[in-house]
C-alpha cells in the first residue's frame, strides 16, 4: 500500500480545509470600541491569539468558548492579525505593540504619562499621568518589559503554523504504515526533566521532526515546563505521546536505531548519523516506519534496551568527552534528516518571507552586465589616465588588464557599478561635480 492512498495529497487536504473554512468561519467586524472582535460577545482577535498562543490550540479555544470558532474556522482569524489587515482598518487591540506605535508612544516615559495612573502591585505605588485611563501592573519591572505590548502579529503566525500541522495530522488515514513526507520517531528513554523534554520538541520542530514519544518520563506527562522550554514549537509537545514500556513506544515501527557513546558488545551494525538516517529514508521510501531511540540523560540506554534497537547510532565526539546533551544529540540526527529534505529551507520561510538559495544573495538587485562593467573599466581608467597613475607608462596595459581582473571577481550588481562610478567622479572632480563629470 503506498503513502498516496493512506494519506490524502496536500493539495487536496489544503483544499478541503478551504472549503471547511468558507463555510463556517467566524467573521472579523470592527466592534464598537474601534477594535477587530469576533463572536456575540465581541471578543478581540488579539484575546484569540493570546489564548491558542498561550496554551494549546484546543485549551484555548475551549476558553474562549465563541459559538463557531473551531480549529476549521480558526485560521480566517489568525490571519487577519498575522496579515495585518488591521493596518488597513486602522483598528488596533489593546496590549498589541501596533497600538502603541500608532499612538506614538516610543518610550516608558511617554507610556506612563498617556495614562491617568498606573496602579503597580497592592497600590501603595501609583505613577500619576496625564491621561484618562487607569491600568495595573505586577511591579514596575513587568511594566517595563510590557508597556511598549506585544506582538501579536507574530504571535498568530506562529499559531498557524501548529494550526495546519493539526489539521494535517487529523486527515490522515489508514494503516500504521510510513505514508508521503513521514518522518522518523524520536523516542526518549525515561527523560528525567521536562525542561530537556521542550527543548527535544524546539530541535524536532527546527528540523521538521514531529514524532515525539516519551516512555515513562519523570516528571509526568503533559508538563508545562515542557512546553516553555519548547520556545513556540507547542504543537510536537501537543502530539508528543507518553508510554510506559519501551515495547510499547516503538510496537508500531519496523526499524529502530538506538544512539550511544559506549561501545556494546552486541553483534549489531553500527551507523553514523548520515548512514542512519540514509537507512532510515530508504525504509520509509518503501513503507517502513521507523524510529530512533535517545537514553536518559544521566546514563543513556541500559543494555537490554539497545536489545530491541535494529543498529547503534554513534556519533563522532571528542573520544575523551563523548557525552551529549540530550536536545543536542536529537538536534544532530535532525539536521541529517534536514539535509536530505527537499523540501528544507536557509532560514525561516513563512508566507511573509521568501527561501533562500545558496550562494551570493541578491535580494532584488540584478548583476551588472558586461557594458555596464566595461563603462566602469573605462571611467576608472580614464581617471587613473589623467592623474598619472600609469608610471612607467608601458606597465599601463597590464596594470590596466588587473584592475579589469579585480572588479569582475567581484560580482558586482548595477547598483553597485553605479556607486563605484560615483566614487570615481567625486574623487576626481570633487565633491558637488560628481554627476556632472560621469561618463
Amino acid at each position: 500500500m503506498t503513502g498516496r492512498g493512506l494519506c490524502e495529497t496536500e493539495n487536496d487536504l489544503n483544499a478541503g480545509i478551504e472549503s471547511e473554512n468558507r463555510g463556517t468561519a467566524a467573521s472579523v467586524r470592527i466592534g464598537p470600541g474601534g477594535e477587530p472582535v469576533l463572536g456575540a460577545r465581541d471578543t478581540r482577535v488579539a484575546e484569540v491569539v493570546h489564548a491558542c498562543h498561550s496554551v494549546s490550540i484546543d485549551q484555548g479555544l475551549e476558553t474562549l468558548a465563541i459559538p463557531g470558532l473551531t480549529r476549521l474556522t480558526l485560521e480566517p482569524v489568525l490571519q487577519y492579525c498575522a496579515g495585518l489587515k488591521c493596518i488597513e482598518d486602522r483598528v488596533t487591540c489593546p496590549g498589541c505593540k501596533r497600538r502603541t506605535e500608532a499612538q506614538g508612544i516610543e518610550t516608558l516615559d511617554q507610556f506612563i504619562l498617556s495614562k491617568k495612573e498606573i496602579v503597580v502591585g497592592d497600590g501603595r505605588v501609583r505613577l500619576k499621568g496625564e491621561g484618562t485611563e487607569t491600568i495595573k501592573t505586577p511591579c514596575l519591572e513587568s511594566l517595563a518589559k510590557q508597556w511598549s505590548g506585544e506582538n501579536y502579529w507574530f504571535w498568530a503566525r506562529r499559531v498557524i503554523r501548529k494550526l495546519r500541522h493539526g489539521l494535517r495530522r487529523a486527515h490522515m488515514k489508514g494503516e500504521p504504515v510510513a505514508g508521503e513526507g513521514e518522518t522518523p520517531s524520536v523516542i526518549l528513554m525515561e527523560p528525567q526533566l521536562a525542561d530537556n523534554i521542550g527543548m527535544v520538541a524546539r530541535a524536532c520542530a527546527n528540523f521538521g521532526l514531529d514524532d515525539l514519544r516519551l516512555v515513562n518520563p519523570r516528571d509526568g506527562w503533559p508538563n508545562e515546563k515542557a512546553r516553555i522550554a519548547a520556545s513556540g514549537a507547542n504543537y510536537v509537545i501537543d502530539d508528543a505521546r507518553p508510554f510506559e514500556k519501551l515495547e510499547d513506544s516503538i510496537a508500531d515501527l519496523n526499524w529502530v536505531g538506538a544512539t550511544t557513546a559506549r561501545q556494546r558488545d552486541m553483534r549489531k551494525p553500527v551507523l553514523t548519523p548520515e548512514q542512519a538516517i540514509a537507512e532510515v529514508r530508504t525504509r520509509i521510501a518503501r513503507g517502513e516506519r521507523c524510529g530512533i531511540l535517545f537514553g536518559r540523560e544521566r546514563n543513556g540506554l541500559e543494555t537490554s534496551e539497545v536489545a530491541n534497537a535494529d543498529a547503534l547510532i554513534m556519533i563522532p565526539v571528542n573520544s575523551r568527552f563523548a557525552s551529549l546533551n540530550l536536545a543536542q544529540a536529537v538536534l544532530l540526527l535532525g539536521y541529517e534528516w534536514m539535509r536530505g529534505d527537499a523540501g528544507r529551507s536557509l532560514g525561516r520561510v513563512t508566507t511573509y518571507e521568501k527561501p533562500l538559495n545558496e550562494g551570493l544573495y541578491m535580494g532584488r538587485d540584478r548583476p551588472a552586465t558586461k557594458e555596464e562593467l566595461v563603462g566602469l573599466f573605462e571611467h576608472l581608467e580614464r581617471e587613473l589616465e589623467a592623474n598619472g597613475f600609469f608610471n612607467p607608462a608601458h606597465r599601463k596595459a597590464v596594470v590596466a588588464q588587473n584592475l579589469r581582473t579585480l572588479l569582475t571577481r567581484m560580482n558586482a550588481t548595477e547598483q553597485e557599478v553605479r556607486t563605484l562610478r560615483g566614487i570615481v567622479a567625486t574623487l576626481a572632480q570633487g565633491k558637488g561635480k560628481a554627476r556632472k563629470g560621469a561618463q
